[in-house]
């Protein structure tokens, strides 16, 4: 009488407190293969992990996969019924089993083993995905483009309507331009998110830029940390980097010198202004001061011909009181 056989079966149920994303990042470990390979077991339907094993086999491969966190089973094959027949009939010559197939612990390379693509497609208006530093730099400026000229097109707007003295207009126009910002910053948010993904990182870190004093400088670590080379867990790496992506990222010294230029002529005229201001106030405090001193000369100098006639009468003759 043969040995009862068994086989090892999952359908995607995991253990009480075991997170799905845990699991699937250990199957892959144990198994040595991809996360996206090992996504497809948790389909929901039974899947055969291993096949034709001893009883002290399964059990032994059965404590390695409950490590990982699933919950599978273990199941008897059905017996194999011979007909006499064949035996008359040649027996196929078979490869010797090679090591890993020997292996409890050989990864079920039938069910996973199946061609991946190598990089991920892009999902520019998603949470999902990843992107690298130049992409995620050339979107980001793609979006401060638009932005601009949507907030040249509201400006002039504004002061047309301005000049009509429309309120309705206005409060419409403004509702407009709220509904604008708030569209374009929850899709710079979603570049964030993608970025953060491509480094490994969980997408709610990007509520660290609303953080005082981390938020100032943590934007320069998510443009400066290179992203993984390999898949992680939020899937395959981005494809590579176009023409038209390396251009759009190296706009961004354009700007920032455009930027640089305008601050440093702005403060060179702040500067100019305030030297000449104070040149002229210090031209009329002169002024000011040389007719203070001509007015207090006139009113010095005037009593003068008041003293000679004053001196006149003082020097008549005295009157002769016998004479009188």
């Amino acid at each position: 009488m043969s040995e009862n056989r068994f086989k090892i079966v999952f359908d995607g149920a995991l253990l009480p407190g075991v997170d799905a994303t845990t699991a699937k990042l250990n199957l892959a470990e144990l198994f040595k293969s991809d996360v996206t390979a090992i996504e497809r077991l948790f389909s929901g339907r039974p899947v055969a992990l291993k096949r034709d094993l001893s009883q002290a086999d399964a059990q032994t491969y059965l404590q390695a996969l409950v490590k990982t966190g699933i919950d599978a089973r273990i199941e008897s094959e059905p017996a194999i019924e011979l007909d006499l027949a064949d035996v008359h009939e040649p027996v196929p010559s078979y490869a010797p089993p090679s090591p890993d197939q020997d292996s409890p612990y050989a990864p079920p390379r039938a069910a996973v083993g199946e061609a991946l693509p190598d990089f991920a497609p892009l999902k520019p208006f998603s949470f999902q995905g990843r992107i690298g530093r130049l992409r995620f730099l050339a979107w980001t400026m793609v979006l401060t483009l638009v932005t601009l000229g949507i907030g040249i097109v509201l400006a002039l707007f504004g002061l047309a309507l301005l000049s009509s003295d429309s309120n309705a207009g206005l409060i419409l126009a403004g509702l407009l331009a709220f509904i604008l910002v708030a569209a374009l910053g929850f899709v710079s948010i979603q570049f964030s998110v993608q970025r953060l993904h491509d480094i490994g990182w969980s997408g709610w870190l990007w509520l660290l830029n609303l953080v005082p004093f981390v938020g100032s400088f943590f934007p320069f670590v998510m443009m400066v940390m290179p992203g993984n080379s390999t898949a992680n867990r939020y899937g395959a790496p981005p494809p590579p980097n176009s023409n038209a992506v390396k251009v759009l990222s190296a706009l961004w010294l354009v700007f920032i010198a455009i930027l640089f230029i305008g601050g440093l002529a702005g403060g060179l005229t702040a500067i100019q202004d305030e030297y000449e201001n104070a040149t002229q106030s210090s031209y009329e405090s002169d002024s000011v001061t040389t007719e203070e001193i001509e007015d207090q000369t006139a009113v010095e100098v005037e009593p003068a011909p008041n003293s000679a006639d004053e001196a006149a009468e003082e020097a008549r003759p005295p009157v002769d009181s016998a004479k009188e």
